[in-house]
């Protein structure tokens, strides 16, 4: 996409994010059906990834998630083009749950590394988490080829005063002096190098997680919080988010545990509300290794 035509489809978005909700969700049943009743956007990739993921679920079972999930995927899509906008009302009032304990952290001036997969919407977990914690946010992000694109999505993710930091620069970020604490936010459920990642079972898959998170915990002693974002049922676009505490010792745990524990509490949030994940990602195009280092494995 060339600039010209990359301008004029941003402004596009930005026309459409002053649809109200009602209008947006109406767009979004259209692209559904456009994407994937018509093109069939990464439906092998999604069935595939269903299958292998649910070996006990029948194939009628099956295609109810799938369904489910592809209205999901094009909700995120106009929900996010919605929040390029968005009062912080609404972003307050989309996001519900108890946070409170973030109040303590800062109080004890504890700095926090926030994980979270791509569960709900992880572009509204942002925006609220800039809005909400009084820590410093720092969201770590992979800046996209696309010049003009990679620009709207800044904006739209420092709206509120997080702090964007690409994943290959976060060590340098974290060494600036800083006047208060600070909580880093970064999903976490990518595919990842084969050669470097740890691997373990997720989803009855052997799986590579990125280990980016662990070292960045130990090195700078952070406690580590997962954040997971269920969907409110029978209400479309919201969403609750619980947190859980992996770990305030990260110095002292095993090794990998806490990409571990990561792991497991993001399988049974995905078996509690299996549509809501990112099933169109190729999660597991990399096979584990014959040989893996001792870095790799769980103590």
């Amino acid at each position: 996409m060339n600039r010209f035509f990359s301008k004029i489809f941003l402004f596009l978005l930005n026309s459409l994010s002053r649809l109200s909700w009602k209008n947006a969700f109406r767009l979004s049943s259209a692209l559904k059906w456009l994407l994937f009743d018509l093109i069939g956007y990464r439906k092998e990739v999604i069935r595939m990834n269903l299958k292998n993921s649910f070996p006990e679920k029948s194939d009628a079972e099956l295609k109810v998630i799938a369904e489910n999930f592809y209205l999901h995927f094009t909700d995120i899509i106009v929900e996010t083009i919605k929040f390029r906008t968005a009062s912080p009302e609404v972003v307050r009032d989309r996001l519900q749950g108890d946070i409170s304990m973030m109040d303590d952290f800062y109080a004890k001036k504890t700095n926090i590394i926030y994980l979270m997969g791509h569960r709900g919407n992880w572009e509204l977990a942002n925006l609220f988490s800039s809005l909400s914690f009084t820590h410093e946010c720092i969201v770590v992000y992979r800046p996209l080829q696309n010049k003009e694109s990679d620009e709207w999505f800044i904006n739209l993710r420092t709206r509120f005063g997080a702090t964007l930091v690409p994943m290959n620069q976060i060590f340098k970020e974290l060494q600036k002096p800083r006047d208060k604490p600070y909580a880093v936010v970064l999903a976490n459920d990518q595919s990842a190098n084969p050669g470097t990642a740890f691997w373990t079972t997720f989803l009855n898959q052997d799986t590579g997680i990125f280990r980016g998170v662990e070292t960045i915990a130990r090195r700078y002693n952070l406690t580590v919080l997962y954040a997971d974002f269920s969907k409110v049922a029978n209400k479309r676009g919201y969403y609750h988010v619980d947190i859980t505490t992996i770990t305030d010792e990260p110095k002292t745990v095993p090794n990998n545990f806490i990409l571990k524990k990561q792991a497991g509490i993001l399988e049974e949030n995905i078996n509690t509300q299996p549509h809501n994940w990112l099933w169109s990602h190729r999660r597991w195009k990399h096979k584990k290794p014959a040989l893996l280092k001792p870095e790799q494995l769980a103590i």
